[in-house]
């Protein structure tokens, strides 16, 4: 079972910046494909960054891009998302996941059945 610990979120004035880390403390496999996913009250969860450690591939949600920076540590099995110019409108649930291997659409999109998933952490933009 592949455990998760978040880190960072928290609460900030729109134009703020926050940092978020996920480690995956009980993963050993070389290759997986880790990011980060976020879930507003009565909106469907959505994809924000995911990063393929093998090769460094990334993906981002429009709305973040250029404003969101997903990077690795492999050293640590650890992702980190770096938050720039946050808005109201980045207020969710921010979840991380992982799923062993490489990254597919169905990661992107949530619905893998390998994905592993931490508990979440609360991030708050207030305008």
């Amino acid at each position: 079972q592949v455990q998760l610990v978040e880190s960072g979120g928290g609460s900030v004035q729109a134009g703020g910046s926050l940092r978020l880390s996920c480690t995956a403390s009980t993963y050993t496999g070389r290759r997986y494909c880790m990011g980060w996913f976020r879930q507003a009250p009565g909106k469907e969860r959505e994809g924000v960054a995911i990063i393929n450690t093998t090769g460094g591939g990334t993906y981002y949600l429009d709305s973040v891009k250029g404003r969101f920076t997903v990077s690795q540590d492999n050293a640590k099995t650890t992702v980190n998302l770096q938050m720039n110019n946050l808005k109201p409108e980045d207020t969710a649930m921010y979840y991380c996941a992982l799923r062993p291997g490489v990254c597919r659409d169905t990661v992107i999109a949530g619905t893998d059945p390998l994905i592993y998933w931490g508990q979440g952490t609360q991030v708050t933009v207030s305008s």
